[in-house]
């Protein structure tokens, strides 16, 4: 059975806090339906679901990205959902940091660079941030390709390199939808791990969507969603390493979602 709408978890200990957020795509299908939680400073959350439950709406509200249609968002004492878009801008780039599935990256910068493009908006100086950036990128092994470009570096050596300019500013709180997406098991599993460890010991806060059970086994703590809202336990379907490649690949996901079973 679908939860009913909760309560976020201890909120005075909450550095971000959802309420009851209600958030439809532009073709007016519901993404979230009255989703509510806490997270922790310090915490790594793993936000679970099939593809299609609503975990990009939810990620996004947190984030300042989206604006709900209804219920609010807050911030460490701000509430997000009443900001400007220019004041949402600036909490994203001072505060958060965000990692999408698929790498983008700025085409005319070298993997360095681009790992110290947020930190160089944010004032550091060139040879300060190029060296958090070239910390950061040897964390990940993809040093060795720091003066490359995006076209000279495969998917996952690009999807690194925004994995590095994430940590790199050591945000509040770092969103990271599905990051693992285009890279294979044996280095979702290390990229995971380097990203849940360095924000353990930096104290970053993680909100991590997460399809496969990968990302969950490493968080401190889960939420399941299923058509836009948590529920209490949720059974999928053993991914198969032709699923999870068929996943990485862009596949909708259809499959595992007709699969799902909810129980009470």
């Amino acid at each position: 059975m679908v939860a009913p709408p909760d309560k976020p978890d201890k909120p005075d200990n909450d550095v971000i806090r959802a309420s009851a957020l209600h958030f439809e795509h532009h073709d007016g299908s519901p993404a979230l339906q009255g989703v509510s939680l806490g997270v922790r400073k310090g915490e790594v959350l793993a936000v679970r679901g099939p593809r299609g439950s609503g975990k990009t709406s939810l990620l996004r509200c947190l984030a300042g990205l989206d604006r709900p249609q209804r219920g609010e968002v807050w911030f460490d004492g701000v509430a997000v959902h009443t900001l400007s878009p220019l004041a949402r801008e600036r909490l994203r780039r001072d505060r958060f940091g965000w990692i999408d599935p698929a790498p983008v990256l700025v085409p005319e910068l070298t993997a360095w660079e681009n790992a110290a493009l947020p930190l160089m908006l944010r004032g550091t100086g060139r040879r300060r941030a190029r060296q958090a950036a070239l910390e950061w990128l040897e964390r990940l092994d993809v040093d060795g390709k720091a003066r490359l470009r995006p076209h000279e570096l495969r998917q996952s050596e690009r999807q690194r390199v925004c994995v590095a300019r994430a940590l790199a500013v050591v945000p509040s709180v770092l969103f990271a939808d599905e990051p693992t997406a285009p890279l294979h098991r044996a280095e979702s599993a290390q990229v995971l791990r380097t990203l849940t460890t360095a924000a353990r010991s930096h104290g970053v806060t993680v909100v991590l969507a997460a399809h496969g059970p990968q990302g969950a086994a490493l968080a401190d703590r889960a939420v399941t969603l299923l058509d836009g809202r948590r529920v209490t336990t949720l059974h999928l379907p053993p991914v198969t390493d032709a699923a999870e490649s068929a996943g990485a690949s862009g596949g909708t996901g259809t499959e595992g979602r007709a699969a799902c079973s909810l129980s009470a």
